[in-house]
């Protein structure tokens, strides 16, 4: 071989190698950006999916508060069916039939809003709150009128949070407008039962008969007031 021969076929060879590393580089390089695009599609699936997981915790927080809302308007219902027929007083008996009134018309338009959505409430009081119903029943005179009041004023501030809570920052439009809606009927609940526990309280301190008398009479007023509005 020739020296002109032997230079040709080495420059030949060397081409050939540098032609081989361009292709290995440039297919490096495509896979890496294959990586790339894949962890990064990765990274926006978590993403959705976190925030999917987001959404159905604020969702199944409505459903909780629909929930919590049916058995707490039920036992207003039955509560109040056993104060205005075993009441002591008359405030008692009075205020009694308002959450009758009240609340089963709130609760037909929770279930008629529920029934839309697929949602299934409760439609009888659980074990728990059957045996707060017993508890009250085997009471009389002025003993139920207090554990009554107690209950009712109790039940209310929670149940006001709780509808606030929801009016404020429900996803749910439209539990958020029925919870928006029967806030001010809740929170005149919650002023009348606390005016019936002052005037309890007052009475089983020994306050005077007349500024017992007068506190009455104004709370009467008030309390119809109240109910015709």
């Amino acid at each position: 071989m020739s020296k002109n021969t032997f230079s040709g076929a080495i420059l030949f060879l060397g081409a050939c190698a540098l032609l081989a590393l361009t292709v290995f580089a440039g297919a490096s390089g495509a896979s890496g950006a294959q990586n790339s695009n894949s962890n990064g599609t990765g990274g926006g699936n978590t993403n959705e999916s976190g925030g999917t997981k987001h959404g159905s915790g604020h969702m199944a927080a409505d459903h909780k508060f629909a929930m919590a809302a049916a058995m707490g308007g039920m036992m207003e219902v039955e509560l109040g069916k056993l104060a205005a027929e075993k009441g002591a007083s008359d405030e008692v008996r009075q205020f009694g039939q308002r959450m009758v009134d009240d609340h089963s018309k709130a609760n037909s338009e929770l279930m008629q809003l529920a029934s839309g959505k697929g949602m299934t409430l409760p439609t009888a009081p659980d074990a728990k709150h059957q045996a707060e119903m017993r508890k009250l029943s085997a009471l009389s005179g002025e003993k139920f009128d207090k554990e009554y009041v107690k209950m009712m004023v109790k039940d209310h501030k929670k149940d006001v949070a709780a509808f606030e809570k929801e009016a404020g920052g429900g996803m749910d439009a439209e539990l958020k407008a029925f919870a928006a809606s029967a806030l001010p009927t809740l929170r005149e609940h919650l002023q009348m039962i606390q005016r019936i526990n002052d005037k309890m309280t007052m009475r089983r301190g020994g306050g005077t008969s007349t500024n017992s008398n007068a506190n009455s009479g104004g709370g009467t007023s008030n309390a119809n007031g109240n109910s015709n509005r």
